[in-house]
């Protein structure tokens, strides 16, 4: 026999020892891999159940300050002191810093010299004018000069009148050395220090942040503007508004709506609200992200099942509920909203006490048989009746499958 038909026939054994190897395998494993398809799914079951659900809208929020300040130097010159320590809280009308007083002291020292120097004038101005209107009795003094005396009477008065809003400018440009926190608030970092020269509208010395109470500002989409004004007409002491961590797992804050804006924005479809918080504890700080949670309105006798439950698909929502047989069924349902506590209100769809699945969802499908569980609990481990009943139907699967490729 020639090299090559060797070859032929050892690689034509191999081939049907491979496709017999693979018909023996596909028989031996269907057995034990039907046997558990047949058994039940384990999955949680929970009941639904009536309550009265709070309806809430949800958003993503930002702390604002009530008031923002920066304290900003109103006359240059050198700053002289700060009393102040960063990140701690001021209170209004606390002295802040100080610009060295010295030149506007000498403007404010020089403006009331020359109030009084025009002050000693119209004084002597006035005697002359008193002496000339008795001289004009006896006609030792014509009237052109009385009436030239009157009007420089009026001259110096003016020119007094001019001194003291001169005092006045002055003395208000030397308080302006002293600079005072206008609102109480936190003090940030400083940004210029003792030492510097600071320019009049031009250095900004700390920016103060009004934290009691403390804003919260949110959008909302167009389509909740008239349950969110409906709820601020039915509520006189404002919506409720709580604030919540990142994961929305506790409420850090809680306050009232404020204000509505006037208007939608019409690139986004939103609108913008205010709410404000007492902030006692210092939970919101200017420029953290939370998540906000408005209560509009409260549903009496509602529906509801865990958020867990509810499942989405093309067609909408829908739940798994449990059959009487064992079996599950899916049910379109349709959702109200956030009923808080993890739980979701439901609108159609489903009646109180009616079990639905919340968790194993994703090994059923309509028909599938289920072990009902309650929350918590796992499912009992397999007898080693069961065992042995699997193990014999792969065993009976793999001789019958052995029958086959030997035949």
């Amino acid at each position: 026999m020639s090299r090559w038909k060797l070859a032929l026939v050892v690689a034509l054994l191999l081939l049907a020892c491979l496709v017999g190897w693979r018909i023996y395998s596909s028989n031996a494993a269907p057995g034990a891999a039907r046997a558990r398809a047949d058994a039940p799914v384990p999955v949680t079951v929970v009941a639904a159940k009536v309550e009265d659900v709070p309806v809430y809208l949800t958003a993503l929020g930002t702390v604002q300050a009530l008031n923002t300040v920066a304290l900003n130097a109103q006359v240059s010159g050198q700053l002289k002191a700060l009393h102040f320590a960063e990140g701690e809280e001021i209170a209004a009308g606390t002295l802040i810093a100080e610009i060295d007083p010295r030149t506007l002291q000498a403007a404010l020292d020089q403006a009331t010299a020359k109030q009084k120097q025009d002050a000693a004038q119209l004084s002597a101005s006035n005697s002359t004018l008193a002496r000339y209107e008795e001289l004009k009795k006896k006609n030792f003094v014509s009237a052109q000069d009385l009436e030239n005396q009157r009007q420089t009477v009026r001259q110096q008065e003016a020119l007094v009148a001019a001194d003291a809003a001169a005092v006045s400018s002055a003395r208000t440009q030397l308080g302006y050395t002293r600079i005072t926190a206008p609102i109480t608030g936190v003090a940030g970092i400083r940004q210029v220090d003792v030492g510097n020269l600071v320019q009049a509208n031009g250095s900004t010395i700390v920016t103060l942040t009004q934290v009691h109470p403390i804003n919260v500002v949110f959008t909302l989409p167009e389509q909740n503007l008239d349950a969110v004004r409906s709820a601020q007409a039915a509520d006189a002491a404002g919506i409720e508004i709580a604030a919540l961590d990142r994961s929305d797992a506790h409420v850090i804050a809680s306050g009232v709506l404020k204000v509505i804006d006037n208007q939608i924005d019409t690139s986004t479809g939103t609108f913008k609200l205010k709410s404000e918080f007492a902030n006692a504890d210092n939970a919101l700080w200017p420029g953290q992200f939370v998540n906000v949670r408005a209560k509009v309105r409260t549903v009496k006798g509602g529906v509801v099942v865990p958020a867990t439950a509810l499942q989405r698909g093309p067609a909408g929502s829908y739940v798994y509920v449990l059959q009487a047989d064992g079996t599950v069924a899916m049910t379109p349902v349709v959702a109200g909203g956030d009923a808080g506590n993890d739980q979701v209100l439901v609108s159609s769809g489903l009646a109180v006490g009616d079990r639905v699945v919340t968790e194993g969802q994703f090994r059923l499908k309509p028909g599938s048989k289920v072990q009902a569980l309650a929350p918590g609990e796992t499912p009992a481990p397999p007898s080693t009746e069961e065992l042995a009943k699997d193990k014999g139907q792969g065993g009976e699967a793999q001789r019958r499958g052995g029958r086959r490729g030997g035949g």
